[in-house]
This record gives C-alpha cells, structure tokens and sequence, in this order.
C-alpha cells in the first residue's frame, strides 16, 4: 500500500485525485452499510440507488466548483470545447439542483406505509454522510491542486502522530487520556506532539525542495511542471544566537519559510486532528460496531483510517487561504474570472473598452 501511494504521489495532481474519490466511494459504501436493515431495503427496491444518486450529484457540485477553472485552462485551445465546457460551467449550480430536486421528489414517490421512519432515518443519515464527510475529504482535491505539498505535508503528519502516539504509549503510557479510547494515554499523546512538531519542520524542509510537489497546477492536464516556487520555497539563512551557537559547530542555519507555516499545520495535527479519531471512536461505540467496514484486512475500514486525515484536510485549506495565499486580487486571478464568467463576445467588449480608456489616459496625461 505504502509503494502504492508512493507512485500515486510520482503520477500526479489527477492520479492523486482519482484516488481521493476511489476513498471516498468506499468510505461512502461503509457508512451506507452501517445503518443498513436487510429486511427493509428487501421491500424498497431501488431505495439504494437513491443514496447514491444523491452522492454523485454531491460530488458533481462539489468537483465543478473546484475544477471548473482548471477544466477551462484545460480546453481552451479548443473553440467547440471551450465553448461546450463554460456553458456547462455557467449552468452547472442549475444542472446540480435539478439532479438533487430530481432525489428529492424519487424519496417521496418511493415512500411506503409501515416504512416511513426507516425511509427518513437513511435520508437523514445520507445527507450527514455528505455534509459531515464528503465535503470534509474534499477539501484534499483543493489541497492537491494548491501543489502537492498541501496535500502530502498534512496527510504524512496525521500518520507520523498516529505511528508515534502508538511507540510512545506502549513504552511509557500510564495514564488514560480519554475515556473513548480506553488505550490512549497522556505520554503518548505528549510525545507524538513533539516528534510531529519535529516531523512537520524536517519534512517541509525536504518537500519544498521538489518543484513537482510545491507549484499548483492551473489545468487537468498530466505533464511536468515547472513554475517559480515563491518566496515561502526559497531558502533563508538565519544567525544563530551566540549562547546556541557556542554548543554547536555551525553559526547559522538555512530553513525555508515554509517550514514556519508548517509547524503551525503540526501543531493542529497534534492537538486537534486526534479529536477525529475519538469522535469515530464515539460513533462506533454508539452503534455498537467494532469496525466501519472491512475494506482494509486486519485494518477495517477506509473509514477507520481517514477520521483524522478529513479534520486535518480541511483545516489545511482554510490555513493555506487565509494565512499564504495573497489576499490581494492578481492580474492572474481576474483573468481566470473573466474567462470564466464571460462569453467570448463579451471579452472581446472588454477588451476594446480596456483599450479606450486607456488611451485616453495616454492623451489625457
């Protein structure tokens, strides 16, 4: 699995996608089945069809919204494409309340005496799983698009913490941390925060230096990048204090500024993320499973691993909009709203209109 993922991350931003949703199909399919009564779906024929209907079209308004630039990117060479591809664009929210309002009216058709509470309990379970997970997971395929790194630096902590949480517990743990979780102890979760903290600070060092993994990738296409990484990748020499620098045989040290956002993003994988995992811990205790699913052998579910990994993604787009992407609207930026939200008429309107004014500020000055 290890080797697996490693090669993935080699493919690429769609290859790494790809295997998000495979994810979350399968997490999607464990958290159907948990609730699943044999007896009662035997009279409602289709009734499973429908939480899967719901689903996709989830996943087609949530995909269209992050994608839909880096679809147009894509095809803009390409006049019938271009032209096909931005009016699904501009009526794509439409296309995704029609296929919804479409799941809402096949509940209430299918609705059949005797059965109704069962019929409501699964469509408000169906919604929680879309609201509570998919929309958490997808907040990776934004992470991965943003450069790899934002995607591969938060998902390697979440494993660093587990992996060490587990080693330190089981050679110093005596003191229970939380009653969800009877084997979680203090010193465990005490000495995964520092080796995380020292992970995320070692690792971002290491992954900024590999353009595949820091630049973004503004289309759907599959081919190498290459792009300037920005000033957070670009390596900085530090003095060190003279009181630290007299036990140490060296009097500075290079880091690169990411490193600094990165202990901010370990912190948050050492202190909050676990709280997933507990609130699994909890649910699965409430209905009396041991296991999600069986996806994994002698690992449960896909949904037993990744309770974490979704706090973590999502806290690391929210982090990566608000506190390194430049708040500032760019040329870049407006053009992609332009392309996107204008039809090629109106840009050429825009155009023309740009060049006069222009021009007469030219005369004007």
């Amino acid at each position: 699995m290890i080797g697996g993922f490693v090669l993935i991350v080699y493919l690429g931003h769609l290859y790494i996608t790809a295997m998000v949703v495979v994810i979350q199909i399968f997490m999607a399919r464990e958290l159907f089945n948990l609730l699943r009564r044999t007896h009662e779906d035997k009279q409602l024929p289709g009734f499973r069809l429908l939480n899967w209907h719901f689903f996709f079209t989830a996943m087609l308004f949530v995909y269209g919204r992050i994608l839909s630039q880096r679809l147009v990117n894509t095809v803009t060479p390409d006049k019938v494409m271009y032209r096909l591809v931005t009016s699904l664009i501009k009526y794509h929210m439409a296309i995704c309340y029609s296929l919804y309002i479409s799941g809402f009216v096949w509940f209430i058709l299918t609705l059949k005496k005797k059965m109704y509470k069962y019929q409501f309990s699964q469509y408000a379970w169906t919604h929680m799983i879309l609201i509570v997970v998919f929309t958490q997971s997808s907040f990776t395929v934004a992470n991965i698009f943003e450069g790899i790194f934002w995607f591969l630096l938060p998902a390697s902590l979440i494993v660093v913490n587990d992996i060490f949480a587990y080693i330190c517990g089981f050679f110093f743990g005596r003191t229970p941390l939380i009653k969800l979780s009877p084997k979680k102890t203090w010193e465990g979760f005490i000495g995964a925060s520092i080796t995380t903290m020292i992970s995320a600070f070692l690792l971002a060092n290491i992954m900024g230096r590999f353009l595949w993994l820091t630049c973004p990738r503004e289309d759907l296409s599959t081919g190498w990048l290459q792009c300037d990484p920005g000033p957070l990748f670009k390596q900085e020499t530090h003095a060190l204090p003279g009181w630290i620098s007299n036990w140490l045989p060296w009097k500075e040290i290079s880091v690169l500024p990411v490193q600094w956002h990165a202990l901010c993003l370990g912190l948050f994988a050492s202190i909050i993320a676990p709280f997933g995992g507990f609130f699994a811990s909890g649910f699965k205790r409430a209905f009396k499973v041991k296991d999600f699913g069986d996806s994994i052998p002698g690992h449960g579910g896909i949904t037993d691993r990744m309770d974490c990994q979704m706090v973590m993604a999502v806290f690391a787009y929210i982090y990566h909009q608000s506190f390194v992407v430049p708040q500032s609207l760019s040329v870049d930026k407006l053009l992609d709203q332009i392309i996107t939200s204008l039809t090629l008429e109106e840009q050429q309107a825009l155009f023309m209109k740009l060049g006069q004014m222009l021009q007469e500020k030219v005369t004007g000055s």
